[in-house]
């Protein structure tokens, strides 16, 4: 395979990118054994709200999942980010880790799905601990079991998107099973590793009391469970999908009003959970 490195230039999880990287391999099956280099779609500086403190966002190619609200479908295929040196990427960070930790902040890793390139992923956390960040996975938890415990010791906070209760929903929603996704949440509880729950609240999609009420009491008995984060969904991904020719089921679905996300939020707190 013809490997070009290029620069990752600082910008916006809503960019726009494709065919970057041409000659990368395919998506599924890929296994993310290479630790030297990796596919990233685009890293942002500043984010308050993807762990503590201030944070840099990198954002890494490839997913397995194929969510009907996602934002960002071209972060699904690896060759359509940029494929960069691990070394680089630990350089950046250096340069950027003085402010961070400064600020209480560090470094979160989302995507795509960051557990697809569980080489690279691995080592840029090892190398963030080494500067004396917090770290913070972003995931969907279904390859969770690509993460062994070394690669979880230095992962501070563990950003886990349980995107439906019932199987049958998770299954319409993303395309895959939701039995991953809760036995990696049993892991971490077992592990006692600091996670914050993330549900993506979709009108008509997501929405249903049943539905969120089968995350709120799968959740609550958790201590290691530090907050449920109820998300409104949004249309600022829709441009992406129309650009890529994808079939962009959610065209006609609102944003859930304030009273649909309280109503959410009732249901997890009446479980018991923390949520936000």
């Amino acid at each position: 395979m013809r490997e070009v490195e290029g620069m990752v230039k600082v910008g916006s999880r809503y960019d726009l990118r494709t065919n970057q990287a041409p000659d990368a391999p395919e998506t599924e099956g890929f296994e993310g054994p290479k630790e030297s280099h990796g596919w990233v779609h685009s890293y942002e500086t500043g984010s308050t709200v993807d762990g503590p403190g201030v944070r840099l966002m990198l954002f890494m190619s490839g997913c397995f999942l194929r969510c009907q609200y996602c934002h960002n479908p071209d972060t699904w295929k690896l060759k359509d980010g940029t494929l960069i040196e691990l070394s680089h990427a630990i350089r950046r960070l250096h340069d950027f880790a003085p402010a961070l930790r400064a600020m209480g902040g560090g470094l979160t890793i989302s995507g795509g799905e960051p557990l697809v390139q569980i080489g690279f992923t691995h080592g840029l956390f090892a190398a963030a601990k080494s500067m004396g960040l917090h770290t913070a996975l972003d995931t969907s938890g279904f390859l969770g079991h690509r993460a062994d415990d070394d690669y979880l010791q230095n992962v501070d906070l563990v950003i886990l998107d349980i995107k439906s209760g019932d199987a049958d929903t998770y299954r319409k929603v993303t395309g895959v099973e939701l039995a991953p996704t809760l036995r990696f949440a049993e892991r971490l509880a077992a592990m006692n590793k600091a996670v914050w729950v993330r549900f993506v609240l979709v009108p008509g999609l997501t929405d249903a009391p049943d539905n969120i009420r089968k995350v709120a009491e799968f959740v609550a008995p958790m201590k290691n469970v530090e907050w449920v984060e109820v998300l409104p969904f949004h249309q600022m991904g829709a441009f992406k999908w129309k650009a890529l020719g994808l079939d962009y089921k959610l065209n006609d679905t609102p944003t859930p009003t304030h009273e649909q996300v309280q109503a959410a939020l009732e249901i997890f707190r009446a479980a018991g959970c923390k949520a936000r």
